[in-house]
This record gives C-alpha cells, structure tokens and sequence, in this order.
C-alpha cells in the first residue's frame, strides 16, 4: 500500500514572490522599504476566498498582517505590501483562507433577488455573525456591529432587501476588512527576508581622486605634487552641499612601478607619473598600506571623520588585483597564474591588456587567499569605511564572494558591497545572490526612450529581490557618445533619469563641468585620471555659469524631500505618443494604515539625513508622496507630447480632484503649476528645461 504525503494546503498558494533560488537566499530588502509581495491563490469550486501577506520580524514576532488585492480578473492573483521597520533577517508567508462572509453575500445577492431560498439565506447570515461574534479575540465594539446585523437580517418587520442591507452596513465592513471571518487558513512556507540599512539600497554617491583634489604643478620642474588626504578634505562641503550621501575613493594604496602606465594608458610611464591606482601595491605595502603621497592612517581617519560630520560616509574601492611590485607577489607566488615560460600572467580582456596588474588566482590557495583577504576588508572596516566597491567582482569565483560577505556580515551587519561588474546578466544577478547589495548596470548605455523603459521596468519589477542597481552616469572609465555628443542637455536628461527613476545613482567628478572629450577609438575620458592627476576649478566654473553643480543641487534635494523617490519598486510607467518622451510616476504613502505591529521602542523609519520627508510625514499623515517625471531623452531636439496617465497609480484622493477630475501638479524644477488629468500637453526643449518633474498637490 502506497502512502501518499499532501504538499499543499486546503487553500492553495503558489508562486509566492519575492523569493529567490526556493528560499535558499534571501530576498533583498531595506529598513522602511515597501516590499511589493504577491501569490496566487485559488480553490475548487466556486467558494469566495482571500489572502493575507503576514511578516515576522528578526524575533520571529508578527509585525505586520495585510489582506491581500486581488490582480487581474482571472488570474488567481493577490497583492499586497509590506514595509519592514526594523533591520534584521525577516520572514513572511501568505496565508490562503476560505471567505465565508463573501460567499455567502454573493449567493444571497443573486438568491433574494431572484426570490430563490430567500429566509434560508438570511438565516444563514445570521448565524455566521453569531459564528464571527463568539470569537474571544473580538473586541466589544466589533461584537456590537455584528449584533446589530444578526437583528437587522432577522428582522422580520422589514421588507427583504432593507434586511439584506443589514449586511452592507459601513462599520460591518469596517469591521470584517480589519478581521475578516476566516476558514480553513492555509499558511505559504515562510520565506526569508534580508532587511538592511537604508544605504545598502539607497543613497547618492561621488567619485573623485584624492590625489587630484590639491595636487599642485610646478612648471619649473614639470612634476606634480600629489593632493593628500588633508587636501582632499576640502573638497567634502561642497560634495555634501550638493545633496551627495557616499563620498566613493578609488584605491588609496601604493602604486607598483613595474609596467606603469602613462598618459591615456600609454605603456610607457615617465619618472614622475604617477600611475593607476588600480595597480596596487609597491615596496611600500600591498592593500593595507596608504599611498605615501596622500598621507598617513592618522590623516585617513580624519578624512572619514570629516565626511562623518558633513553626513557623507566613505566608500573605498577593493581591488582585489596586484602590481607585480605587491608584496603577495614574492611571498606568495601560488596566489598568482604562473604560465609555462614561467611568467605570471597579467590582466587581459583581449583587445586590451593590462601589464600593470596580475589577477589573483583563487584555485591554487583559497583558505590562504581569502584570509588574507578578509584580513584586509576588516582593517579597513576598522578604519571607519562600511562600503566597499568591489572592482571586477565578476574575475573571482561566486563562492569566495557567498563566503567573503557572510562572514564579514556575521561581524559587520552594516558593511555593504557594491558590485562593479559590467558582464553578462547571469553574473551579474549571480553576484547579487551571492550577497552584493548593489552593482554597477547597463543603465550607462540605456539612452533612447524604448531602451530606457524597458530597462527600468526590468530593475524595478523582475529583479529588485536579488538585483539592486546603483546608476552611475560616468565612471573614470565610461564616458558614452550620448555625453560625448549630446552637449549640455545630454548631461542634465541623465542626472535626471539617474537621480528620479533610481534611489541609487552616482556620478564621477567632472560630470558637473560637462567633460566630454573622449581618448580616440575609446569610451572613455581624454588625459584620464586614471594615469595623471587632473585638479579641477569647480567653484571657478561654477562662477562663470559653466557648472551643472546647482542643477545636481535641486536633484538631489528634491530626492530627499519626497519619499516616494527612496524606493524602488514604486515606479510606474505611463505612455506617451513620442518616442522621445519617457512618463514614469513614483508614490509612497509616508504612514502605515494600521496594519503594522512596531517591536516595542521602535517607529517606523523616514530616512537618514532628510528633514524635509519627515516635515511632509506630519504634514499629510497617512496621505501618498506622489511625483510624476516627464522626461525628453533626446538632448538635440524639443519634442512635443501627449502624456496619457494610468491615475490609478499616482495614489489620489477624492479630495485631490477637482470637479472634472482633474488635479494640480507642481513642477519642482521651475515651481510652474498645471492642472493635470489623464491626457496631457508636454512640450521640453532640452535647450531649455529637459524634464517636468510634477509634485501632486493634494487637496485639504
């Protein structure tokens, strides 16, 4: 006699999302976040039925219970949100139920009015708001409104249909939406969760060159004195003023001298050039040394401590690549490629050749290796840094990244990696599964609008769970023909698409001044400050008109005043008739509606460093944030449009309309007001104003 087990519940649930790899990995998710949570439910027969998305916290506690949505008709498919408040490894499961009181209302609807059954079906409601009033966990006040509707239905006096409204009472509906009469609960597998700090997904970051921020040239002897850590500190008020979260460094180690290179990447360095940064590691020390030029540990620790008090934190660039010059080249040699001539192979990715770096060989030594890496991640932890970019994450093998950032994590939950790699997608969400929080993307290369959207709706909606990309604008590499070739405007259309559409983007210094002259045959900067020092006059350009700096400014502090643009699964795309024209709207609601359970001490989060968000929190409880972004991808011509807007999404109220439906948005570029609805005239003249970026205003 076979024994057969049931794997599924009394009430089905499939296809529960977000979950990555069966549960085996976590899926992604930051302090405050709205997590978008979906399933499909469903049962024999023709039974009404719900969902509840229900979320434990680090604890195991309940934190927060939410009757699911349904989705499209049909579809068996049920919504809902949650937004975990505390950091930690969470929980959810959906739990499945079969909906009595729907059921019924429905057969009775059809019954009375077609005179079927009619004194059986009012009977039977009365007795299940008996069944739902005996229910210990029910407060007074609820027991009441069920009272009331047991005598309403038996209230023989009233013709059927009043009774039958008995039923449709409003406070009944209060009643039974926040504790819906369930049967037969059928709970998901729980499912893990990853909560993390809000800068591990969200956040805006610079990139500059330390050693360029004060370097001095001395035209008598045509050397250069390097800008050091001291210098460099200057630069941070203006970083921080521009709205700027994470000051990102690239490597700040000795430089080998064994195949420098020069200018442009010529292979041959003179005397006092001073090198890639990437090529780590000298006489000096390998990656837990300074560069002597940009100073001591002392001066780096003041470094971080003067980002701290301007609200900026540090990331530093891992590198995990050596000069043939690095100390690990001569005491460990297994730690490398040796090829048969008996040379040790350098850095390539053919047609390009890097001679001033060796590749590290994790196969020959891996417990060896990744102590030794380890070692130098917690030191530099020690030194105050929690962000690593992590260079060309995509060279080592996944299990030393799973490894590397679990152990690190078990000490440092608050350390969070950002993932360089440009590559193929499998890797690129592989790295992601392995425990980065954040990565570099194909963003950069997305210019028309199609392109765009399409991208957007990828990274907002299929892979957020294990994916989180930081769009960066430039890099010291990426320089692309549309900044080459697009003038100014091409410039602000990404700092816009970059800053509005992403809670994370970053730019390389340089973008401000609109540096656009590429190396020929190349995608990327001319005299690149990746080979030279490249000291820029940032406050001079700014004077004369020729900076982006102010523009950047009002991005980035639009960002931190609306909520809605801290998310990321938020975004919603809306048609346009030009294929010029990009729509997308992104609303949060600042306050939870009553259904989240806060662990003891602790409120719901706004976000770090944004006064304004909390001001708009009080201002508007309970009401959404919503901010709608059009935007002209074309930065050569002014296009015309019309906007066709999907207003369920945009999150309004009765109250936010007018009597014809429509409502007032106000730029937050220009301050202009409109009256908006769902078509509308948009004309951008990239000469003039690129984007409209629409605040809904809401009624009173």
């Amino acid at each position: 006699m076979f024994r057969t087990e049931v794997k599924v519940g009394r009430i089905p649930v499939t296809g529960v999302q977000p979950v990555v790899n069966c549960g085996a990995v976590p899926a992604k998710a930051l302090i405050g976040e709205d997590i978008p949570v979906r399933a499909t439910v469903f049962r024999e027969g023709h039974d009404r039925l719900g969902a509840t998305a229900v979320l434990y916290g680090p604890d195991g506690a309940e934190v927060q219970r939410t009757r699911m949505t349904e989705g499209a008709p049909g579809l068996d498919e049920f919504l809902a949100t949650l937004r975990p408040a505390v950091v930690g490894p969470h929980t959810f499961t959906i739990e499945g139920w079969s909906d009595p009181y729907a059921t019924w209302h429905h057969a009775a609807t059809v019954k009375i009015e077609a005179g079927v059954d009619v004194e059986l079906m009012l009977a039977e409601g009365g007795a299940l708001f008996r069944q739902a009033a005996a229910d210990p966990d029910r407060s007074e006040a609820d027991r009441a409104v069920l009272a009331r509707a047991v005598r309403g239905l038996e209230d023989t006096t009233r013709d059927t249909q009043e009774r039958l409204v008995a039923a449709e009472d409003p406070d009944l509906a209060d009643v039974l939406a926040a504790r819906p009469i369930r049967e037969f609960v059928s709970p998901s597998p729980a499912y893990p969760l990853d909560v993390q700090r809000a800068m591990a997904g969200r956040g805006a970051w610079y990139e500059f060159f330390p050693r360029s921020e004060g370097a001095v040239y001395d035209p008598e002897s045509g050397t250069w004195a390097s800008g050091t850590f001291t210098t460099a500190a200057g630069r941070l008020p203006a970083v921080a003023e521009m709205g700027f979260d994470v000051i990102y460094l690239p490597p700040v180690h000795p430089i080998g001298r064994a195949h420098r290179k020069g200018p442009n990447n010529a292979l041959e360095a003179g005397p006092h050039d001073p090198g890639s940064p990437w090529a780590i590691g000298s006489p000096e020390g390998g990656h837990d040394a300074i560069h002597p030029d940009l100073g001591t540990a002392e001066e780096f620790a003041g470094f971080v401590e003067r980002a701290a008090g301007l609200g900026l934190e540090v990331a530093l660039d891992l590198a995990l690549q050596c000069s043939p010059d690095h100390p690990w080249v001569a005491e460990h040699p297994e730690w490398f490629t040796t090829r048969v001539d008996g040379t040790i192979a350098y850095a390539e990715n053919p047609p390009k050749k890097y001679q001033d770096i060796y590749p590290l060989n994790f196969d020959n030594d891996p417990r060896g290796l990744r102590r030794a890496v380890l070692r130098v991640v917690e030191l530099w932890i020690a030194r105050g840094v929690k962000i690593f970019r992590v260079d060309n994450p995509h060279t080592k093998p996944l299990w030393f990244w799973e490894w590397l950032i679990a152990k690190v994590h078990r000490s440092h939950p608050d350390v969070v990696f950002l993932a360089e790699a440009f590559t193929r997608p499998a890797m690129m969400h592989a790295l992601g599964r392995a425990g980065f929080q954040q990565s570099y993307s194909y963003f950069t290369w997305r210019s028309t609008r199609d392109e765009i959207a399409e991208y957007l709706h990828e990274v907002t909606a299929e892979t957020p769970a294990f994916y989180r990309p930081n769009f960066f604008v430039n890099t010291p590499d990426i320089l692309t023909e549309f900044l080459q070739f697009g003038g100014p405007a091409a410039f602000k259309i990404r700092a816009v698409l970059a800053a509005l559409s992403n809670p994370m983007w970053g730019m390389y210094a340089g973008f401000e001044l609109f540096e656009h002259v590429a190396r020929p045959g190349a995608e990327e900067y001319i005299d690149n400050e990746k080979y030279e020092y490249r000291p820029r006059d940032f406050a001079g350009a700014e004077a004369r008109g020729a900076s982006l700096a102010p523009y950047i400014t009002r991005l980035n502090r639009i960002r931190r005043a609306h909520p809605a643009f801290q998310d990321l699964q938020n975004l919603v795309l809306h048609p346009a008739d030009n294929d010029g024209i990009l729509t997308f709207s992104k609303s949060r609601r600042h306050l939870p509606d009553g259904q989240y359970r806060a662990p003891a001490g602790i409120a719901l989060p706004v976000f770090p460093g944004v006064p304004d968000a909390a001001a708009l929190t009080e201002s508007l409880p309970g009401r959404a944030d919503t901010v709608i972004v059009v935007l002209n991808c074309d930065p050569l011509a002014a296009r015309e449009a019309t906007v066709s807007l999907n207003l369920a999404a945009l999150d309004l109220d009765p109250a936010d309309l007018d009597s014809e439906g429509r409502f007032e948005v106000e730029d937050l570029i220009t301050g202009a007001r409109w009256r908006w609805g769902a078509d509308n005239y948009v004309r951008l003249d990239p000469a003039v104003e690129p984007a409209h970026v629409l605040k809904v205003v809401r009624g009173s």
